[in-house]
């Protein structure tokens, strides 16, 4: 199987480099600057307690090098997706799988649902050119259940977690599903195949659209987000708002903030993804994970005044400083 890699940051290192030394695809990746130098010279590196391992890799910034593929994993941060939907065109064959392993509402979300489906979500995809060049029937949704930081040019750090959830957007049993499964088990991942994969996006969204975004705006780790009692029933609020959103779209959540706190609470002081990219300067993923699902309330009806104050404050301090 023939596998591009579009982004080579922390999840599409970590999913390229065992791809390509499990010896079930040839794999390449399109990647920019520092890190495509470092690929070309070095190869791909994943560390992992102590560990490291290497595979050699195609990687070019030109995806006409590459030609047609049979799976194009998506693996770029938000902001960059709408230079990915310019680029992916030549990655693109008669039966193509692209894979969004990224964060948040995907660009492809709203189709199949009724309320949603008659334009592209704005936040996502404004002029919906990611979903003219990605559409709904190359999509195999997928979830990330997974730790990782590119700690260099090539060089990826996997902390925890192997867990990878993926399915077709309509919920049918599909022979590319389950070869894709074979494709990513082989790999060394733990792949569960959904029938449901929206509510699957939508249970980690719910999870992430407040401690990421608070964390920003703070600079404090999980746990003090959770220690203080009044950010804790903040965060709550907003989420009991998704979760009121996601019922009327088919995205049931059956779990209290105080269940879901509890879970990241197990986490310990660790710092959130959007915090390490406010730290780092680079652009955060706020339209994904907080604007989609203001715009999907407001779509539905379903006020959200929790949500769009977080939207309204992260926004203002990330446009302070470049970073949106």
């Amino acid at each position: 199987m023939k596998v591009t890699i579009h982004g080579a940051g922390a999840i599409g290192g970590l999913l390229g480099v065992r791809l390509a030394a499990s010896g079930a695809a040839q794999v390449s990746v399109v990647a920019r600057g520092p890190t495509l130098a470092a690929l070309r010279r070095d190869g791909w590196r994943l560390r992992h307690d102590g560990a490291e391992l290497r595979a050699a890799v195609q990687a070019s910034d030109a995806p006409t090098d590459l030609g047609p593929q049979d799976l194009v994993v998506v693996a770029v941060k938000g902001p960059a997706l709408a230079s990915v939907a310019e680029s992916v065109a030549p990655l693109i064959g008669p039966a193509t799988i692209v894979l969004p392993a990224i964060n948040g509402v995907p660009w492809w979300f709203g189709q199949g649902i009724d309320a949603l489906s008659a334009s592209p979500l704005r936040s996502v995809d404004p002029h919906g050119a990611i979903l003219a060049a990605m559409p709904l029937a190359r999509i195999v949704g997928c979830v990330v259940h997974a730790s990782a930081a590119q700690v260099a040019p090539g060089i990826v750090e996997h902390r925890i977690g192997r867990e990878l959830i993926i399915g077709e957007p309509s919920g049918e049993d599909s022979t590319r599903v389950r070869d894709l499964r074979a494709l990513l088990t082989a790999a060394g991942f733990d792949v569960t195949v959904s029938g449901h994969i929206r509510q699957d996006v939508w249970y980690k969204l719910w999870g992430n659209l407040t401690m990421n975004p608070v964390s920003a705006l703070t600079g404090a780790t999980a746990d003090r987000l959770l220690d203080d009692p009044l950010v804790r029933a903040f965060c709550s609020a907003a989420m009991s708002e998704a979760a009121q959103v996601g019922a009327r779209i088919g995205c049931p959540i059956t779990q209290s903030p105080e269940d879901r706190h509890a879970v990241t609470r197990k986490l310990g002081a660790f710092k959130t993804s959007m915090l390490q990219d406010i730290e780092a300067g680079r652009a955060i993923e706020l339209d994904a994970i907080v604007a989609a699902v203001a715009e999907i309330g407001g779509r539905l009806g379903v006020a959200t005044p929790n949500i769009d104050a977080l939207l309204g404050l992260t926004r203002l301090f990330a446009r302070q400083r470049g970073l949106y």
